[in-house]
């Protein structure tokens, strides 16, 4: 059984899968117009200390704020 973590923590470089949110319906359905839904793939691109995250998925790149990343959670 693999444990579940916010975005915010996952290494970089390897893929995960979203396994869900911890956001409020408008921030959800912001997530899923990006492609951010459950069983997609996605990968940590660069996590800066106090900057926005650089993530893959699909074939597209995102940023996303830190406090965004701590609402999408990942599985190994």
């Amino acid at each position: 059984m693999t444990a579940t973590l916010p975005l915010i923590m996952a290494p970089c470089g390897k893929e995960l899968q979203v396994t869900g949110f911890r956001a409020g319906k408008n921030l959800a359905r912001r997530l899923a117009e990006l492609g951010f839904n459950e069983h997609s793939k996605v990968r940590v691109i660069r996590s800066d200390d106090h900057g926005a995250l650089i993530v893959q998925l699909n074939d597209s790149r995102f940023a996303l704020s830190r406090g965004m990343a701590m609402k999408i959670m990942v599985e190994a």
